[in-house]
Parts: structure tokens; sequence; C-alpha cells
């Protein structure tokens, strides 16, 4: 091979690398300076306020309603990443809007994350996720108990081994608990049973393949269970747009599930909540559209917490909550006709990536909506369609 041919290769070569860094950087760039565009219904009549803004990077919330109190768990950490200096941190609340701290949660010499509550029992059961990877891929899930929310007994593992929980649910007054769990390593969801909260067993599994992982379950009216899930695929860094969201559903005693799938977003951090016989999520909603390097789930894209209507074949988007950046993983507690939603968000005067956002500070924000208003929303919304 003549040394022009060399040169020039290299040369192209080299342009080829530049184009690749230039592009992103480029759009990190301009993203930093563009303003937020997040789509808020205005037929909701949100009320938004901040309930933790301290600097750090706040994050994965779990919201719940004991004892006539408010209690709001959440990370603390200083990016989105593992650290060993990650805690959880909860608090409560007469009117979840000023809040008291009441207690801290460590995993001594590694990383925690994903708090969820329950009530089982008349116990507040708090369940977290233990994690060393620094990418945040968490390997087994703990539980410590409280009989009034304040003094709790220490985090004791929780089996069978390496299933990662999501929220526990009940149909029967509480004499027997469903959660959904997916696999550390990913790629298979199951559906776990228990009567204490504390002692569980694999009761069916809900799904295999597509790297599915973050799962929610919610009872419908009529005794079935219904699902969503974060099926990734493929494509950490950026994105892949065969990542979707599944829906399952199932008759008890939920051995057998039958499935849709949903391109309208890859729901990650998802609550389910129901209000008149219809289901609502609320997870993060990627918008616009997703050409190369900006696929689902890109470091690079844009990410909202949004309001979904879930439908037993599709979702259908309502309305965003004021976010940007590292956004979602929210609490819902329902009080009359009044859903109060706590979630996390960096600052929403611009409209960062999401790498920006894991690196960057973050807060806690609540939200106060009116479901009748969501449910008309959601009535109109499914009219146009």
């Amino acid at each position: 091979m003549s040394k022009r041919i060399i040169m020039t290769t290299l040369k192209i070569i080299v342009i080829l690398l530049i184009i690749a860094i230039l592009i992103p950087a480029l759009f990190v760039a301009v993203s930093v300076i563009r303003p937020n565009r997040s789509m808020i219904a205005d037929e909701l009549g949100l009320e938004v306020w901040p309930a933790v803004a301290d600097g750090r990077h706040n994050s994965n919330t779990d919201l719940v309603f004991f004892k006539d109190t408010f209690w709001l768990i959440h990370a603390s950490a200083p990016w989105h990443f593992a650290s060993e200096t990650t805690r959880l941190i909860l608090c409560r609340s007469t009117d979840a809007r000023t809040w008291e701290k009441v207690a801290e949660f460590q995993n001594p010499g590694e990383d925690i994350r994903d708090p969820k509550f329950a009530i089982i029992g008349g116990r507040l059961i708090l369940y977290a996720l233990k994690n060393t990877s620094f990418a945040a891929e968490p390997y087994l899930t703990v539980a410590a108990t409280s009989d009034d929310g304040v003094v709790w007994t220490e985090f004791v593992d929780m089996k069978p081994d390496g299933w990662l929980f999501w929220r526990p649910r009940s149909s029967d007054g509480g004499k027997t608990w469903y959660v959904p769990a997916y696999w550390h390593e990913h790629g298979k969801s199951a559906l776990l049973k228990s009567t204490d909260g504390l002692n569980w067993e694999i009761n069916s599994i809900i799904y295999s393949g597509d790297s599915i992982d973050e799962t929610a379950a919610l009872f419908l009216p009529d005794g079935r269970m219904l699902i969503t899930g974060r099926l990734e695929v493929a494509g950490y860094y950026f994105g892949d747009n065969r990542g979707n969201t599944l829906i399952a559903t199932s008759e008890p005693p939920f051995m057998t599930w039958s499935y849709q799938h949903s391109n309208v977003t890859r729901l990650d951090g998802p609550t389910l909540f129901s209000y008149n016989g219809r289901v609502y999520a609320v997870g993060r909603f990627e918008p616009g559209k997703k050409p190369f390097l900006f696929e689902t789930g890109s470091i690079l894209a844009k990410k909202r917490t949004s309001l979904f209507l879930v439908e037993e074949d599709r979702l259908v988007w309502l309305s965003d909550l004021p976010s940007a950046g590292d956004t979602s993983y929210s609490g819902v507690v329902i009080r009359g006709d009044e859903a109060y939603i706590s979630y996390y968000t960096s600052s929403i005067k611009r409209d960062y990536p999401w790498i920006i956002g894991m690196l960057s500070k973050s807060d806690i924000m609540m939200a106060k909506v009116d479901l009748v208003k969501i449910e008309a929303l959601a009535i109109a919304r499914t009219a146009c369609q």
C-alpha cells in the first residue's frame, strides 16, 4: 500500500472521529442553554413545590401515607452513579409541604438506591436495592421494618436471592401480597408472593427477554393484575429505538401472562395508581425524535417525568410534570380525589440532556393534582386517538 493511500485513509479516520465527537459535543453545548419545553396540560391545574433542594443529587423517591402522616424516602448522593456515600433520607410531614427528617439508611461500603414502601401487617416496610456497579446494576433487595416510622430494624436480605423488588400489592385486604421483581442480571421478571412482606417465593415468571427490568404492578377492578415493564433491549449509552414498555395482564392465580407493547416511551421508574377503574402511570418519558446517538435511552436524550393513562394494549401520554435532565422515580399517595406525587428532577430552567442531569444536582419535587381532572384529560386524549 502506497504512502499516499495510507495518509488518505488516516485523514478519513481522523475526520470521522472528529465528526463522531463533535456532533454530540455540539449538541450537549446547545442543550445546556436551550429552554425547558416540558408540555404541561393546563387542564390539570398542577400545584408543584420543592420538598428537598440542598445541592446534592437527590433521586429515587417513594411516598406513603402511614399513621395520618406523609412519609417521603429518597436517595441522596453526589451524582446518579454509584457512591459509597449514598444514603436514603426518610422525612415526614402532615401536609406534604413542610418536611422533617426522621432517619437515614446506608449500605456501608456500597451504594444503595430505589427505595420502596409497603404497609403490611400494620408495619411500614422499606425495601431498597444494594449496588456495587458504577453504572447502577443492583444485586440484592433488602428490607427494614418499623411500627411507627421512626424506630427501624436493621436491613435484612430478601430471598430468593438476586430478585430486585418494585412495589408490593394486595387485593384481599392484606392477606396475600405480590411483588413484581426483575432479575439482577436483567432478562427476566417474576411475580413473588408473601403473607408478611418479608418471606417471599416465586409465583410465576412474568416475562423473559429484551433486558427487562423495572416492573410495576396493579390490580384491575375485575381481579386481574396489570404490569408494566421497562424493556431496554440494548444500547445503554446511546440508546436503542427497539426499547419499549411491556404491558402484561394475568388472571388469578397469576401464572400465565398476555403481552402487549407500547412504543410511546420506555417507561423507566414506573409508579402505577388507579382511579374510577382506570390505571395511570407516572414514569420517565423521552419526547421528540430519536435519531442516531439519541435513540431511546440515550444518555444524550431529553427526559421528562410524565403522566400516562395505561390501557391493556397501550400507553396514552397525558402530560409532563415540570422536569428535565435526570428525572422520574416517583411515589404516589391518593387522598380522596387528589393525588400527591413525589419525583426528582434536574433544574427545569434548561432542557439538559440526561448525562448532564446525572452529573449535576437534582431536587425532590412534590406535585398535587385533582384526579377528576386527570380522568377528564384521559377521556379527552383517548377520544382523539
